[in-house]
């Protein structure tokens, strides 16, 4: 069983100049149902389908099941299509950083100016280095989730 451990941050200062790629990344949701999702992405030449569990009460924060396949890219552009809710458009900065990796999503479209790094972790409890430029952490907080953007976009949010 495929799982995803993963904290999320605002970020508040410069990350570029460590960046070492960068992607456009375009993805929407076959589904947003309470119990799962079920994600479309493309994005550096690739496409793939992603389901992912919801977190549920009383569980771990940081730590749900999820399976990724790689699909082909036209039929992921079709799949767009059919989305419920916006595709989510954003540019997706890799940066290194303490010996980890943080994945760094600038949004545009209906959620430009928000700008969220992740990083995925080996085990819940896994230390990592605080780069200078991660804000405050979202971890959990389901206004934040791209399936959550989707629907509700951040310019649409009255206390940003």
């Amino acid at each position: 069983m495929g799982y995803e451990i993963e904290r999320k941050f605002l970020v508040k200062g410069d990350y570029k100049p460590h960046t070492f790629k960068s992607l456009t990344i375009r993805q929407g949701y076959l589904s947003r149902s309470g119990a799962c999702t079920v994600r479309i992405r493309t994005g550096g030449g690739k496409a793939f389908i992603t389901v992912k569990s919801a977190l549920t009460e009383g569980e771990s924060k940081i730590k749900r099941h999820e399976w990724e396949y790689g699909i082909p890219a036209e039929d992921a552009t079709e799949m767009l299509l059919l989305c419920e809710g916006a595709v989510v458009e954003k540019t997706r900065h890799l940066v290194r950083y303490g010996g980890h990796l943080f994945e760094v999503d600038e949004f545009s479209g209906d959620n430009e100016g928000l700008v969220i790094a992740e990083i995925e972790l080996e085990d819940e409890d896994e230390p990592f280095d605080r780069p200078e430029w991660l804000g405050d952490e979202v971890t959990g907080m389901a206004r934040y989730y791209n399936s959550y953007l989707s629907g509700h976009p951040y310019k649409e949010w009255s206390n940003q």
